[in-house]
């Protein structure tokens, strides 16, 4: 099945002294790190190579010449970066050509629209939208009620506390409208208003459910005339989502 597949994964994280989650993009480490990828993975070469976080300590030339060397040695197909800034996208594609940015977008985190999709669209590189459906939320299924387990994520995250989701609830709302009219889903309608944005955009959303997977697979037949896109538009406008995306610790750690 490998011909019919693209593998994508990421490099640039190990640990530090205390066994922490620490960025480390050093040559020598992304060298080590696709060694132990190809053999886990069981192939012989990677189609999309991410960073997947830009790493302060190390200066992205050295990165991308990396992995240059790494395509050069038919390891690795494609160069990816994650959550990069437009600076850093620039320099980086300037020594080893980008293929694909992964950074987050969708109705309830739209920044990228600022600088980051009209670089990506001036330099030829595609896009891959994570938490294409708000981390769950757009899927009209959570609520100011509901309780994650204590590993979940979304338990350290301000745009998820009880008074945030309930006020972000508007959102999820405007979804449903136009879902009850296309006979569709909200999930399906925030994955489809996605996909009108850019012929080169490829959102990932993640599921661990195949109801959900057949779900969000219908959203590419669902097809937004440009006055649902208005409609859309106009509604999110007016509501103004309560609450950061990341910790902030964490948002330190993007958009470099």
């Amino acid at each position: 099945m490998r011909a019919q597949v693209v593998i994508a994964t990421k490099f640039g994280v190990g640990r530090d002294a205390g066994g922490q989650q620490a960025q480390d993009s050093r040559p020598e480490r992304i060298k080590q790190s696709v060694e132990g990828s190809l053999k886990r993975l069981r192939t012989d070469i990677i189609d999309l190579y991410y960073q997947h976080r830009v790493d302060p300590a190390v200066p992205i030339e050295d990165v991308a010449g990396t992995v240059k060397e790494l395509i050069a040695q038919g390891k690795v197909k494609h160069f990816g970066m994650s959550e990069a800034g437009v600076r850093t996208i620039r320099r980086a594609h300037a020594v080893q050509p980008i293929t694909a940015v992964q950074s987050e977008y969708s109705l309830w985190w739209r920044r990228p629209e600022e600088e980051l999709l009209p670089t990506l669209e001036e330099l030829g590189i595609g896009f891959v939208p994570f938490s294409p459906l708000g981390k769950g939320f757009l899927t009209g299924t959570i609520d100011e009620k509901t309780t994650f387990v204590s590993s979940d994520f979304r338990n350290i995250v301000p745009r998820f506390t009880p008074e945030a989701r309930k006020s972000n609830l508007a959102l999820v709302d405007v979804l449903r409208t136009i879902a009850s009219r296309k006979q569709a889903t909200p999930a399906q309608i925030a994955l489809a208003w996605l996909l009108a944005q850019q012929p080169w955009s490829v959102p990932i959303p993640g599921t661990t459910k195949v109801a959900r997977l057949d779900e969000n697979l219908g959203a590419v037949a669902i097809r937004l005339t440009p006055d649902d896109l208005r409609e859309i538009d106009r509604a999110a406008s007016r509501i103004t989502i309560q609450g950061a995306r990341y910790p902030e610790q964490l948002e330190k750690r993007t958009g470099l």
